[in-house]
């Protein structure tokens, strides 16, 4: 057993079979050799995605959260920025619908004030201001926007990362709530765990 979440267990059949899956994909040849330190981290990630997959399951069910209205993982993660602030295991958790189903429901009560967007273009002027287009070259602007022009941009670009640490805190507090990792499949970064070494 690698894990149990609740009830259940995550077997270390399972991290076997996820880790040959992924030595089997396209990304195969950017894995750590077996046998190895960081092949050990890679098996202690993997067993996260598991529990963290197995916590969002049940939370969906006790939800009753509808896979059919989950909104797409696009529109959750647009882009690289999105998926390293909301951390690479619950990402993994919104490839599948039951995830974003379950994230819309455990964000829908997150908002932004009025005051947060103020701040936000104070403090970021140019942010969401559009200036011309250069081909092969960044867009520029010479001034600041209007708040009122960029108040809808940047609304958005607020409750979409707002909504992300939400969901990356909940889902952190109920695998502390639910699960226990058997030794060998600590977090990658418990430094209790042998393979938690700084290297340069």
């Amino acid at each position: 057993m690698a894990a149990t979440v609740g009830n259940g267990c995550v077997t270390v059949a399972e991290v076997d079979a996820r880790e040959s899956a992924l030595r089997e994909g396209v990304s195969s040849h950017a894995l750590p050799r077996s046998g190895t330190g960081e092949a050990r981290q890679l098996r202690r990630w993997i067993a996260q995605v598991l529990v963290a997959e197995r916590v969002v399951t049940a939370e969906a069910r006790a939800l009753g959260a509808c896979e059919e209205d989950a909104p797409s993982e696009w529109e959750l993660l647009p882009d690289e920025v999105a998926r390293l602030e909301i951390g690479s295991v619950a990402a993994a958790t919104l490839s599948e619908p039951v995830g974003r189903a379950v994230f819309a429901h455990v964000t829908a009560a997150v908002r932004i004030s009025a005051e947060q967007v103020r701040d936000y273009h104070r403090r970021n002027p140019l942010r969401f201001a559009m200036g011309p287009s250069v081909p092969g070259a960044w867009r520029c602007a010479s001034a600041g926007a209007d708040l009122d022009e960029v108040r809808p941009a940047i609304t958005a670009h607020l409750l979409a990362a707002a909504r992300r640490r939400e969901y990356r805190r909940w889902l952190d507090a109920r695998c502390a709530e639910v699960v226990v990792l058997a030794p060998g499949y600590e977090h990658p970064g418990d430094p209790r765990q042998p393979d938690n070494t700084h290297r340069h």
